[in-house]
């Protein structure tokens, strides 16, 4: 899937992903391949993805917006 993390200033990454694990407001939770269109607020936490070669990323954040749709994933983080 299609992953792009941006703040207002700049991007901090934009490719493929095979697994998300957000900080959600209500807790943690994981999107994959095919996941059901998406939107949701995202609190201070650590984002943890997985790319296509099986390399992990992670990026904290304070805060944020994350929206899904046919594996287009859209991450506003503060």
């Amino acid at each position: 899937m299609k992953v792009k993390i941006t703040k207002p200033d700049s991007t901090v990454f934009e490719g493929e992903a095979k697994l998300l694990q957000l900080p959600g407001t209500g807790g943690l939770f994981e999107i994959l391949q095919n996941h059901a269109p998406i939107i949701s607020s995202l609190s201070k936490g650590t984002i943890r993805l997985v790319t296509n070669d099986d390399e992990t990323k992670t990026f904290d954040i304070r805060g944020g917006v994350v929206k899904g749709q046919q594996n287009d994933i859209l991450i506003l983080v503060q």
